[in-house]
């Protein structure tokens, strides 16, 4: 190790420091290789440097070993080091999840008759208008803008040449038959934008009609007003803080609370709070804000977004702020800077940003269970983020995988997957099924642990794939109870066995029915398991009605093909309206279809 360090090359890269164990413990990058790596250590005798925080120096104590990787450029070093902690999770790095974009609302005021619409990408267009981000809302706010204005309903309408049932209903006034004119129109849009950017507007419309359908007892049809408006609400932070320039800002503010963190995301246009978003970080280890400012920055603008801001405000300084800049000022081609705050304005948006860190810590309850796990198992981590797996098939057929996710304290149906796989028996599906996800972990990071549906076979395959990736993932496997050879699921009475990894070696624990570790892995198991059931069923419903429709004479692959280009699955080949078939195929084709979901209704 004291060899390696004295040979280390005067140039950027990134270090990775290995336990005892060969077990991955540190991701790191440097402007000058042998100057960052020396700087952990003193040399007579050899040890952790004295001036290294309580983290760094427990860190550097158990290293071992290290590896580098010479690159071109500090800020190639920067965003390799970005990558390689996503996809590895190292025990002594901070991982933010949250790597989705957020969606904005666009009109492309080039069209004649423009429709809004919700992107997360950058859409070709010379007079492209975009609204957000929004952390939730955007669909809610859509849908009422449809509703309340007769604008375009649909794409399709402006290819047809004559007035559909929209019209019928006052929602749209047929541009396809010429009865607007674009200026005409462009008032709509107009009217549009207007409560795209006052949200207070677009409330008190929805409060209103949520009331009437109260007072008309249509109690469904008020609830999902009232669910719309808590999306809207819960996007933005409300705030008496209007800046005196009618400028764009991103802002980030981190606060440390022991072993979590919250980072709060601000979004300003125009000088007012538009939007706002937040991430819990759950470190294995106290965290630091110079580390949770570079990684959460880097992490938002991994994707080019629709509108970037110039300014990036943050709530204080942090050793990588101008290496941050540069890397994105040439990422997205333009000056982007990171400022600490100066003016009174600016100071109290921080000041918003930190209380709003506050009230989200405040409602985090705390899962004893998931310590009492980590205690009883003996895991490296404690399983804050845990992907649950199992599959489903029926002598074969339809075979599929699926991943259930569960973190802060709730299964997040959002970041459920599902998979067609091949393999024929159930230890090849399980191996294929975890192996596609160890693939995409460049993508979406690793949990802290994964939980298989199976046994003593099913473990090993998953210990084998996790090695392989050199992620950081503890892993149990929990198997059912079987009586008379089929599993006992019996909420509250299944002895289910749980197999666990003990010094390399393979045990297994079977705890009694009402100790509450062993419900809450069996809920984990059987909500992963209910989503495999269901993704089977459909798989297996969509092949029967594919075979169905090609004993349909006449409709052989090609027009099959024809038709799903079109439409996208069988369900809108279903439910298709005669002329549309008609258009697609002919007309010959298009009764034989039609005739033939009505027989087989």
């Amino acid at each position: 190790m004291i060899e390696k360090i004295k040979s280390l090359p005067d140039k950027p890269g990134v270090y990775q420091y290995f336990d005892k164990n060969g077990k991955l413990l540190y991701i790191g990058k440097a402007k000058n290789l042998k100057k960052r790596i020396k700087s952990y250590f003193r040399f007579n005798p050899f040890r952790p440097a004295d001036n290294l925080t309580p983290r760094i120096y427990k860190m550097v104590n158990e290293t071992k070993d290290l590896n580098y990787i010479v690159v071109e450029s500090e800020n190639d070093a920067l965003i390799l080091e970005n990558s390689l902690i996503k996809q590895l999770k190292p025990k002594y790095n901070i991982l933010l999840r949250d790597d989705k974009t957020y969606p904005y609302i666009y009109i492309n005021l080039d069209e004649p008759f423009p429709m809004p619409d919700i992107t997360r990408k950058i859409i070709k267009g010379k007079n492209i208008k975009y609204f957000g981000p929004f952390s939730s809302g955007a669909n809610a706010i859509l849908k009422t803008i449809y509703e309340e204005l007769p604008l375009v309903q649909n794409k399709s309408c402006l290819k047809g040449k004559k007035a559909c049932l929209y019209y019928q209903m006052k929602r749209c006034l047929a541009p396809c038959e010429n009865k607007i004119t674009p200026d005409e129109y462009r008032k709509i849009i107009d009217k549009a934008i207007e409560l795209i950017k006052n949200k207070d507007k677009l409330l008190e419309i929805l409060n209103k009609k949520m009331q009437k359908y109260a007072e008309n007892l249509q109690f469904e049809e008020a609830a999902e007003i009232r669910d719309r408006i808590k999306s809207i609400e819960s996007a933005e932070i409300y705030s008496n803080v209007d800046l005196a320039k009618l400028e764009d800002l991103d802002i980030f503010a981190v606060e440390v609370f022991d072993k979590k963190a919250v980072v709060i995301r601000i979004f300003v246009r125009n000088g007012k709070v538009v939007a706002s978003s937040h991430n819990i970080i759950n470190s294995q280890t106290i965290p630091e804000k110079n580390e949770i400012y570079t990684r959460a920055i880097l992490e938002f603008y991994s994707n080019e977004t629709p509108f970037t801001s110039s300014k990036i405000l943050v709530g204080e300084d942090f050793e990588e702020r101008e290496w941050v800049s540069k890397v994105l000022s040439e990422k997205f081609n333009k000056k982007i800077s990171i400022i600490t705050p100066t003016t009174k304005e600016r100071k109290n948006l921080i000041k918003l940003a930190k209380l709003n860190a506050l009230e989200v810590i405040k409602n985090i309850k705390e899962n004893t269970v998931l310590k009492e796990i980590q205690s009883l198992f003996n895991l490296q981590n404690t399983p804050y983020k845990i992907e649950i797996f199992d599959t489903s098939h029926i002598q074969g057929e339809a075979v599929v995988g699926a991943m259930a996710v569960w973190e802060e304290n709730r299964f997040k149906k959002n970041d459920y997957r599902h998979y067609h796989l091949n393999s024929k028996d159930e230890y090849s599906q399980m191996k294929e099924l975890l192996t596609r996800r160890a693939k995409s972990f460049d993508k979406a990071p690793p949990p802290d642990m994964w939980l298989i549906d199976g046994g003593e076979v099913q473990l090993k395959i998953a210990k084998e794939i996790i090695d392989s990736s050199g992620a950081n993932i503890d892993v149990l496997a929990i198997s059912k109870e079987k009586i008379n050879s089929k599993a006992h699921r019996a909420k509250g009475s299944a002895k289910d066995k749980i197999y666990f990894f003990e010094k390399n070696k393979i045990e297994k624990l079977a705890l009694s029915t009402n100790d509450k570790r062993l419900q809450f892995l069996q809920k984990l198991r059987d909500e992963a398991h209910r989503f495999a059931i269901e993704f089977h069923r459909k798989t297996k419903i969509k092949k029967d009605t594919q075979i169905e429709l090609l004993k349909i004479k006449g409709i052989g692959k090609a027009k099959m093909t024809k038709l799903l280009n079109y439409f996208g699955t069988f369900e809108n080949i279903k439910k298709a309206p005669f002329d549309e078939l008609k258009d697609i195929l002919n007309e010959k084709d298009a009764k034989k279809i039609i005739e033939f979901f009505k027989e087989n209704r």
